[in-house]
């Protein structure tokens, strides 16, 4: 079975059916099957992976079975490992000794494990009778369908980033040109030192040879320094522009992408692109022209007898394909320390940011405990790595060492019949020497070409991913939007439904019909998981429903450019982020040129002009990632500032009061309504003191609308509304 990994942390689902359908002749990139998996944080599902499976045209059957259940007709299957990975059991055999059985899986984590029946059932039954696999058996629409591959990043895509430096890589070609001009007078010298020299005792000529020696080695240095500028001068402009373009991208994408990854994912990629900087730069160039100075040598030494030659070449390439051999080897083991490495970045990012939490809790022992687990998995993985770099190098080492006392033997022989001249024997052994550098040059070439294209297949989700901004999306202000047409002006909603996790998964919002009327204060109230946050969501394109259409007047939002709707709204959600900048900065973000008139403006609306006026920096104060250093309700009211400054259309306010003091919300709330005036506002909030003065209130109950009215006739009704705030109004019962 080809052994496919997972890139990331939660891809084990797809990494299995990708092996799964390689098994049984096709092919299908990991990104389609993430799609049809419906990946989420928590990871995907059996059910999920079901549906992706009979998607693409396998029988499937979702069960539970014993140990003795399992026969190797079922293989493939899936199996539920350790009750949070999914592992492909490939082969069941026996032992030839003791005939103990052996379960042979695919781990996309790990690799290919064989197991014996205790080790098998520790992972998989988790000390109950039974455990969980997926079974999976293709029907003739699977062998009909088409292969669907990931589309691949190619090495010519790279190369774009060399074109803006070609004067840089030409003066890089001289001096590696004439470098490898320098080193080829090196044989001739000595030669010319020992024949012409030493043998005929004329020290004029030793005196001349050493002097042009020592002039082509000051040469070689200094080219050497300009070499090493021009390398790091391009080297990092590269870096810079390679990772620049790929944040640019990252950040083109849609928020959906960012579900399931890890911050340590994006760390992991970043230094991804380090690998193919240097791929670019110091590998490339330096091993074209180590081929050129080898293939001078070449000639020169058939020159001196061919059967050194042939020895020489023989030997070389049984050393070249041992590297290579054991090059594939470590391919595998790559992708496992990219995981490893991911979870520890993460790991360390979480008991950074969570460390007064964990103090409050006692978690420090557990989470230090869970990063040294990520590290014994680590060195496990370098471990592995290690052995089969030190048995690649050994033996490579070994046949160089067994060529090169061969090849000097063979020249000695040859020298002590009188077919060669002792200066040409120095010099054969100068030039296999040299030789020997170019030969490691192109294994670290190989070595770094693997690094690279392991990068480049990681990068292959991020950089073919679509993005969410299209060349067809219209403005907001479009035609469709500003023409009347004989409709209120509004946002409707038709018939909306949505789902998280695939066709199969709960309903967060079904059959939403809506109209949020232009101009006016709509409220939406519920019970904590009813779908308010959701609805918001699909308003400013987080999402796109699972069903029904969302209308800005007669604009499909569809149609409409994620980036200029959201540039015509003013948006407090739950988790807003606080930047580490200045309080000036963190309200003004874009704005290049702040306006100082809507700064103060915003400033007043969220009632937090006293506090940054105690500050001695004022506006100019850093504060921190995600609100370090300030309170919850000092961050609200920088969240509300930033709303307000971009003076925008629409206002979407998700419990933008709800860490403020009663005294503060009041403020903020009078302050509020007069810049509410015109503008179309909808507010999602628990307290009734935020919403009872909305011209309509949306109750949402299970994702269901379940009232629609105004605060005074929602009251009357006692009922879903009357309960939300019955406490609140001390109305009673």
């Amino acid at each position: 079975m080809k052994f496919i990994p997972q890139h990331d942390k939660m891809d084990c689902g797809p990494s299995c059916l990708a092996m799964i359908t390689a098994y049984y002749g096709k092919a299908y990139g990991l990104q389609y099957l993430r799609d049809h998996c419906f990946i989420s944080r928590e990871g995907v599902s059996i059910l999920s992976m079901n549906n992706a499976a009979t998607k693409i045209g396998f029988k499937t059957l979702a069960t539970q079975l014993s140990i003795e259940d399992l026969k190797n007709q079922f293989l493939p299957c899936v199996l539920h490992w350790n009750q949070n990975h999914f592992v492909v059991l490939t082969k069941i055999s026996k032992y030839f000794f003791n005939k103990e059985k052996v379960y042979t899986i695919a781990d996309p984590a790990h690799g290919i494990i064989r197991l014996t029946e205790t080790e098998f059932k520790k992972s998989w039954l988790k000390n109950t009778d039974s455990g969980i696999a997926l079974l999976l058996e293709p029907t003739e629409g699977f062998f009909q369908s088409k292969n669907i591959r990931d589309e691949k990043v190619s090495l010519q895509y790279i190369y774009q980033y060399l074109s803006p430096h070609k004067k840089q890589f030409l003066w890089l070609s001289l001096i590696l040109l004439l470098g490898t001009l320098t080193t080829l007078a090196f044989p001739i010298l000595t030669q010319k030192l020992i024949d012409d020299g030493v043998n005929q005792k004329n020290l004029s000529i030793i005196t001349y040879i050493l002097l042009a020696q020592l002039a082509f080695f000051l040469g070689n240095i200094v080219l050497g320094v300009f070499r090493n500028w021009i390398m790091l001068s391009v080297g990092s402009r590269l870096n810079i522009k390679i990772i620049s373009e790929f944040l640019k991208k990252l950040m083109n994408l849609p928020i959906k992408f960012f579900d399931t990854k890890f911050m340590g994912d994006f760390n992991q990629r970043i230094q991804d692109h380090e690998r193919i900087e240097l791929f670019l730069t110091s590998q490339s160039l330096a091993t074209l022209f180590s081929m050129i100075t080898f293939s001078v040598f070449f000639i020169v030494l058939w020159t001196y007898d061919f059967r050194i030659l042939v020895t020489y070449f023989i030997l070389t390439t049984i050393s070249v394909f041992w590297s290579l051999y054991w090059l594939r080897k470590i391919k595998s083991l790559d992708y496992f320390r990219f995981r490893e490495k991911s979870e520890n970045q993460g790991s360390i990012y979480e008991i950074i940011n969570g460390i007064s939490e964990m103090k409050l809790n006692q978690f420090e022992d557990y989470k230090r405990n869970e990063w040294e687990e990520i590290q014994q998995k680590l060195f496990k993985i370098n471990l592995r790595i290690l052995k089969l770099d030190q048995i690649q190098l050994s033996g490579f080492e070994f046949i160089n060492q067994l060529k090169n006392i061969i090849v000097t033997f063979l020249a000695a022989s040859f020298v002590v019949k009188g077919h060669m001249t002792l200066g040409a024997l120095l010099s054969v052994s100068y030039i296999i020497g040299q030789m020997n550098s170019p030969v490691n040059q192109l294994i670290s070439f190989f070595k770094s070409l693997q690094d690279a294209k392991l990068s480049l297949s990681r990068l292959n989700e991020v950089q073919n991913h679509p993005e969410e901004e299209q060349k067809n999306h219209l403005p907001l202000m479009n035609e469709k939007y500003t023409t009347q047409n004989g409709i209120e002006k509004g946002v409707y909603f038709k018939n909306v439904s949505f789902q998280y996790e695939g066709p199969q998964s709960p309903f967060v919002l079904k059959d939403i019909n809506l109209f949020i009327p232009e101009g006016k204060v709509t409220a939406i109230v519920g019970a904590s998981g009813s779908g308010k946050t959701t609805l918001m969501k699909l308003l400013l394109k987080f999402y796109e429903p699972t069903s029904g259409d969302i209308y800005f007047n007669h604009s499909n939002l569809k149609d409409i450019s994620p980036k200029d709707l959201r540039r015509n709204c003013g948006v407090v959600m739950q988790d807003g982020y606080i930047f580490s900048d200045t309080i000036e900065r963190n309200i003004a973000t874009s704005d290049e040129i702040i306006d100082d008139d809507t700064l103060d403006l915003a400033v007043k609306t969220a009632n937090i002009k006293s506090f940054i006026d105690e500050l001695p920096l004022g506006m100019n104060t850093r504060i921190g990632a995600s609100g370090n250093g300030i309170s919850g309700g000092q961050k609200q009211r920088i969240l509300i500032a930033r709303a307000v400054y971009k003076e925008p259309n629409f206002v979407f306010f998700d419990e933008a009061t709800s860490a403020l003091d009663a005294e503060n919300e009041k403020i903020i709330h009078d302050h509020l309504q007069n810049f509410f005036k015109g503008r179309t506002v909808l507010i999602i909030a628990h307290r009734l003191s935020t919403v009872k003065n909305a011209d309509q209130i949306i109750v949402l109950k299970h994702g269901q609308i379940v009232e629609q009215g105004n605060h005074q006739s929602l009251v009357e009704k006692r009922s879903d509304y009357f309960n939300l705030v019955k406490n609140q109004l001390e109305l009673g019962s």
